[in-house]
């Protein structure tokens, strides 16, 4: 049987084609794909160890079978469309005060915002400018769960969570989150639980253009349920 493998971030790099048909035996795991990756890059194991698995963009074990014509993602550490429910990834700059007019309504008595901006350095390196990119449509599924879950963690009234993608320069505002409520205390604590929930989990990856070069930016790691497909 055949399915088609993608890879996200710092995994196009060293695995340079980025849509991939594979031929795997019937019966085949996920765990059988990833002992062919690994077989082809044993010198990159402890990257391929932090790695996750979505089979049709849902998070997938090592136990779970592949069938034919199977979509096959390989997710590094993450570094986070259409506008649905304030919830949406674009490719174009990020106006943080016309979205807040949106937001707001009369029985709100705070919104706390989270405006992540490209800043001008990283570890005493000067930034030139980033790209991010992401596994498109299983990122936007994961941070719209990640706002009806924010509704049911926390009482607040709404939230507003986009992403920019593409390249962005100095200044530029890469992701905005803002949560409405009645009260502050549980906007500032569903803010804080939203931009930290998505850097572990949504499908998003940053390169880092510098001076003297470019790196993909370290990630946060999966939670181990999601990086069981590689356990051994």
């Amino acid at each position: 049987m055949h399915v088609r493998v993608l890879m996200f971030g710092v995994l196009r790099d060293l695995f340079p084609a980025a849509v991939e048909s594979l031929e795997m035996p019937a019966g085949a795991a996920v765990a059988t794909l990833l002992d062919y990756f690994r077989a082809r890059a044993p010198q990159h194991a402890q990257l391929l160890d932090s790695i996750a698995v979505a089979v049709n963009q849902q998070y997938a074990g090592p136990t779970h079978p592949l069938t034919e014509g199977d979509e096959v993602a390989l997710l590094p550490p993450v570094s986070g469309g259409n506008l649905s429910s304030h919830v949406a990834l674009v490719h174009d700059p990020i106006h943080a005060d016309a979205l807040m007019n949106k937001l707001k309504q009369g029985e709100d008595g705070a919104v706390v915002i989270f405006d992540g901006i490209v800043r001008n350095h990283t570890r005493g390196r000067r930034t030139l400018y980033l790209v991010y990119e992401a596994y498109e449509e299983m990122a936007l599924k994961q941070m719209q769960s990640l706002a009806q879950e924010t509704l049911k963690r926390f009482p607040v009234r709404d939230v507003l969570l986009v992403h920019r993608l593409g390249k962005l320069h100095i200044g530029e505002t890469s992701v905005l989150i803002a949560v409405a409520s009645a009260h502050r205390s549980a906007a500032f604590d569903a803010c804080r639980w939203l931009i930290d929930t998505l850097k572990k989990t949504v499908p998003i990856w940053k390169k880092e253009y510098f001076e003297d070069g470019a790196v993909w930016a370290d990630g946060e790691p999966f939670a181990q349920e999601l990086r069981g497909p590689l356990a051994t």
